[in-house]
C-alpha cells in the first residue's frame, strides 16, 4: 500500500481543481442532510394529529423569537396542510438539483484529476525507462509496457475511486450520520458498533483482491509479451506450421490470466453479501433495543422511524466504500509494479553529479581501449579479457571474429551502453566516464544489421535526433547514402509511411536509410555493427559504396562479416573468446595468423568471390 499512498500523493499538486471538487462534494452531501433533516421535523408538524399549515408554523417560530414579518410575506407562504407539503417537497427537490448539480461537478473534476495525474505518472516512468541502462531494460521491453498501460490503467481506477467515490460517499453518509446524531444520539451510538467488525470483513477482503491483482497483473505481461514474440515472428510461425504449438502457449497463459482474475472477483463478489450480512444483523439489533425503548416510554416511535431512516442514507452512502478499498487494494499491486519503473537505476547521464561534467570535445586524436574487462550479468565468463587497442582518428578498424566473440560488446563500450567491470575507454586522452553522456553520443553514428526504423514517414526516420534538419540536409543524406533514387520512387516520396519497424522496406533499403540518418548526424565517430550482413549482392555494393562516403573523415569501427567490409577497413583487429590475437592488414592477417584464415575462409569471402582469394 505504500506504492499507492505515495503515488497518490501526486493528486495534490492539483490544489485548485481538488479543492474545487471537494466544495462540491460538501455542497452535495450538504443538501442531502439538509433535505433529510428538514423535512422530518417539518413534515411531523404538517401531518402531525395538531399539525398546522408552513404559514401558521412560520408565524409561531417567528412569534416566539420576537421577529414580526408583515402579512404581505406571510401571504406567500401556503395556508393549506397540503399545499404546504407540496412547496416543502418543491423545496427538496430544489435541494436535490443543486446537490446532483454539485455532485457532477464533484464527479467530473475528480476523474479529470485522477486522469491527468495518471497520464503524468506514465509519461514519467516511460521517461525513467528511456532512462535505464541497457543491460537493465534488456529483456524486459514487453514486461515495461505492461506496466506503462495495463497497470497504469489499473492505478487510475484506484485514484478514481478515492477521488470520486470514496469522497462523495463520504461526505454523504457523515452529513447523513450527523441527521441521525441530532434525531437520536443513542441510536446512532449504538449503530456506530458494528464499524469494527465492517471494517475487519473489508480489510480481509482487501487483501484477497491485493494478492489476487498482483497475480493477474503479472499474469497480463507474460500473456503480452507471448503474443508480441509471437506475432512480430508470423512469417516464421506460419513457415513452420507452428500456429498450433503457439495458440497453445497463449491459451496456457490466457488460462492463467483468467485463474487470477476470477480469484480478484471472487473476493470482490463477496464484500456485497457479508456487508449486507452484518447490516442486516444490526439492524435487527437496533430494532430489538429501540422496541425495549419504546415500550419502557424512553423513545418515541417517530424518533426511532426518522433516526433508522438517516441511518439507513448514511448506511447506503457508506456502503459502497468497501468497494473502493477493493479498487485501492487492487490498485497498489499495480502501483508497486509501476514504482519499480519510477525507480529504476538511471544511466550515469542523467544523474546529478554528471551534470557538473565536463563537455567532450569533437573527436579529433584518438579512441583506446585500456585493459577492459566486462563480464554479463550472471555469464560464467568475462566477455572482454584485458582488450587493448588504440585507434587513430580518422581510421577505419574492422573488428572480426567468430560469433561471440565479443566484437559487439567492446563497440558498445564506445557509446557506454554498457560500463567496462576493469579498465577504461579514452577519447582523444579522456575517461569517458569522466564527461558528460550526451556530449559523447552527439558524436557518435549507429548502423546495425537490424536495422531500426520506427512508424512514421522516412523523412522522420532519417531525421531522428535531429528533428529540425532542413529537407535540404535530409535529401542531400539520402544521396549520399545511395537512397535518393529507391526513396523517390516511393508513393510520397520522403513523405512515406515505412509501417511498423520499417518493413514495407527490404533490409538494404533499410540500412541505407540507417546510414542516411548517420550521414545527417555528421559524426565523428562511426560504428557498423555486421552493417552488410543479410542483405543481397546489390545492396551490399550500394551499401558498401554509402559506407565508404560515410566513413570519409570520421574514425570509424566495423564488426564485419564480409570481405567487402574488411577491405575498407586500415587495420583489422582479429578476436577470440573476448582477446585480441593480432592485428594488421588483410594480407598480413592471412600470412600469419591462423585464426583469421580459418575466418577468411568461412565468414569474411562471399559465396561467388571464395575461389578468387589465396589462403
Amino acid at each position: 500500500m505504500q506504492a499507492f499512498w505515495s503515488l497518490s500523493s501526486r493528486l495534490l499538486r492539483r490544489r485548485l481543481s481538488l479543492s474545487l471538487a471537494l466544495f462540491f462534494a460538501f455542497v452535495s452531501a450538504g443538501g442531502m442532510g439538509a433535505g433529510i433533516a428538514a423535512m422530518i421535523p417539518i413534515l411531523r408538524n404538517i401531518l402531525g394529529e395538531e399539525g398546522a399549515t408552513l404559514r401558521e408554523l412560520a408565524r409561531q417560530q417567528l412569534a416566539a423569537r420576537g421577529v414580526v414579518l408583515s402579512s404581505q410575506t406571510l401571504q406567500m407562504l401556503p395556508d393549506s396542510r397540503m399545499g404546504s407539503v407540496a412547496l416543502l417537497i418543491a423545496g427538496v427537490a430544489l435541494l436535490t438539483l443543486l446537490g446532483a448539480a454539485a455532485n457532477f461537478g464533484h464527479a467530473a473534476l475528480s476523474l479529470t484529476i485522477s486522469t491527468k495525474t495518471v497520464a503524468d505518472i506514465r509519461r514519467d516512468a516511460f521517461r525513467r525507462a528511456l532512462r535505464m541502462p541497457m543491460l537493465t531494460a534488456a529483456g524486459k521491453t514487453s514486461e515495461t509496457v505492461s506496466r506503462l498501460m495495463q497497470d497504469c490503467n489499473a492505478l487510475l481506477r484506484g485514484f478514481s475511486a478515492l477521488t470520486s467515490k470514496f469522497v462523495a460517499q463520504a461526505t454523504k453518509g457523515l452529513a447523513a450520520l450527523v441527521v441521525a446524531f441530532l434525531i437520536d444520539w443513542r441510536l446512532s451510538l449504538a449503530a456506530l458498533l458494528t464499524a469494527p467488525v465492517m471494517y475487519t470483513v473489508i480489510r480481509k477482503l482487501g487483501k484477497r483482491v491485493r494478492r489476487a491483482s498482483r497475480g493477474a497483473l503479472q499474469s497480463q505481461a507474460k500473456l503480452l509479451a507471448s503474443a508480441t514474440e509471437t506475432l512480430q515472428a508470423l512469417p516464421v510461425v506460419k513457415v513452420y506450421t507452428a500456429e498450433r504449438q503457439r495458440l497453445g502457449r497463449f491459451s496456457q497463459l490466457n488460462r492463467a490470466v483468467l485463474r487470477e482474475q476470477l480469484r480478484a472477483r471472487t473476493a470482490r463478489a463477496l464484500a456485497a453479501p457479508l456487508t449486507d450480512l452484518v447490516t442486516v444483523l444490526a439492524l435487527g439489533g437496533l430494532s430489538l433495543w429501540a422496541a425495549h425503548l419504546i415500550i419502557r416510554g424512553t423513545m418515541d416511535l417517530s424518533v426511532f422511524v426518522t433516526g433508522l431512516a438517516a441511518l439507513a442514507a448514511a448506511g447506503g452512502s457508506l456502503k459502497p466504500l468497501s468497494s473502493v478499498v477493493q479498487d485501492v487494494q487492487a490498485s497498489s499491486a499495480a502501483a508497486h509494479r509501476i514504482q519499480s519503473v519510477l525507480c529504476a537505476e538511471m544511466e550515469p547521464s542523467h544523474t546529478r553529479q554528471s551534470r557538473a561534467m565536463p563537455e567532450l570535445p569533437r573527436h579529433s586524436q584518438s579512441i583506446v581501449f585500456e585493459n577492459v574487462w566486462f563480464t554479463y550479468p550472471g555469464a560464467a565468463t568475462p566477455a572482454l579479457r584485458d582488450v587493448s587497442v588504440e585507434i587513430e582518428h580518422g581510421q577505419t578498424i574492422a573488428f572480426v571474429g567468430p560469433n561471440g566473440c565479443g566484437k559487439t560488446t567492446l563497440l558498445s563500450l564506445v557509446p557506454r551502453l554498457i560500463e567496462p567491470d576493469a579498465g577504461a575507454v579514452l577519447v582523444d586522452g579522456q575517461d569517458i566516464r569522466d564527461v558528460r553522456l550526451r556530449s559523447l553520443r552527439k558524436q557518435i553514428g549507429v548502423v546495425t544489421q537490424e536495422t531500426v526504423l520506427f512508424k512514421g514517414t522516412i523523412r522522420e526516420n532519417i531525421a531522428l535526433g535531429d528533428p529540425w534538419a532542413s529537407d535540404q540536409a535530409i535529401r542531400q543524406a539520402a544521396a549520399q547514402a545511395r537512397a535518393l533514387e529507391f526513396i523517390e520512387r516511393l508513393p510520397g516520396g520522403f513523405d512515406a509511411e515505412v509501417g511498423e519497424r520499417g518493413l514495407t522496406l527490404s533490409g538494404g533499403q533499410r540500412q541505407r536509410i540507417a546510414i542516411a540518418r548517420a550521414l545527417l548526424r555528421n559524426p565523428a565517430i562511426l560504428i557498423l555493427d555486421e552493417a552488410t550482413s543479410m542483405i543481397d549482392a546489390e545492396s551490399e555494393t550500394l551499401i558498401g559504396e554509402a559506407i565508404a562516403e560515410l566513413a570519409h573523415a570520421r574514425t570509424c569501427l566495423i564488426v564485419a562479416h564480409r570481405l567487402s567490409s574488411v577491405l575498407l577497413a586500415d587495420r583489422i583487429v582479429v578476436m577470440e573468446q573476448g582477446r585480441v590475437v593480432d592485428t594488421g592488414s588483410h594480407q598480413q592477417l592471412l600470412d600469419r595468423c591462423e585464426a583469421y584464415r580459418l575466418l577468411a575462409r568461412s565468414q569474411l569471402v562471399p559465396s561467388d568471390a571464395r575461389s578468387a582469394v589465396r589462403l
